[in-house]
């Protein structure tokens, strides 16, 4: 097969996940994630979608099912927080619950998006974390509802050579939020000097007569879904 010329996608549009930036998104689900350093921690990963794009085709939705079609806007995993979710306690001796933290976090999308009611009316009906967030993915009344983000991230390197990014919400300050209602002026403005951790790129010198030179990375904010 010769070289194609018509699938190079259009720079930074034709990618078909988001990076860090501001972005309008919505929920498709949430995901508890083990945190392999501490025994019991989580990470509440958010999967979300940008608003379609014309003309693009993303990831396949369900790559055993093609009938499930392909997602209309980028895709990204987010964390909901840069640390993971532990049970612990400060420097100043307060006590950091894992599974209260994970709910005051999902209270306060509740309100944002509008279902605080459902919220509060699961209260005692489930006896862990993890049958709360089945619960809350189950209600699905995220669904195509679109917030803005400041989508913060760290640079890695991936198994191909690319650039990716560990992405989760930017921390609150001065009254600015990680995420809110379109328009309302309360989400934090992406600053890349702020959040985003660049990847160090080590200085490699080569054996013999020839000049030393920098290792280049490659850059995608694609990912391999398999």
């Amino acid at each position: 097969m010769g070289l194609s010329t018509t699938d190079l996608g259009t720079g930074s549009g034709g990618a078909k996940t988001i990076a860090p930036g501001n972005h309008v998104l919505k929920i498709n689900s949430l995901e508890l994630e083990d945190f392999r350093f501490i025994d019991g921690a989580y990470h509440l990963i958010l999967h979300v979608e940008t608003e379609p794009i014309a003309g693009f085709e993303g990831f396949m939705i369900d790559k055993d099912d093609e009938s499930k079609g392909h997602y209309e806007g980028q895709i990204g995993r987010v964390k909901a927080s840069q640390y993971a979710f532990a049970d612990g306690e400060t420097k100043s001796g307060i006590k950091i619950q894992r599974d209260r933290s994970i709910l005051i976090f999902l209270q306060n999308l509740s309100k944002t998006l509008g279902f605080n009611e459902w919220f509060v009316g699961e209260n005692d009906k489930h006896s862990t974390i993890e049958d709360f967030v089945n619960a809350f993915n189950k209600a699905g009344l995220f669904q195509d509802k679109y917030l803005e983000f400041c989508v913060a991230g760290k640079e890695y390197l991936n198994k191909s050579g690319y650039i990716n990014y560990d992405m989760y919400l930017a921390k609150s300050e001065k009254g600015k939020y990680a995420y809110g209602e379109i328009e309302e002026g309360k989400v934090l403005v992406y600053d890349e000097a702020k959040y985003l951790k660049k990847l160090e790129v080590t200085e490699v010198k080569k054996f013999g007569d020839d000049d030393d030179f920098s290792t280049t990375t490659k850059s995608s904010s694609d990912f391999n879904l398999d």
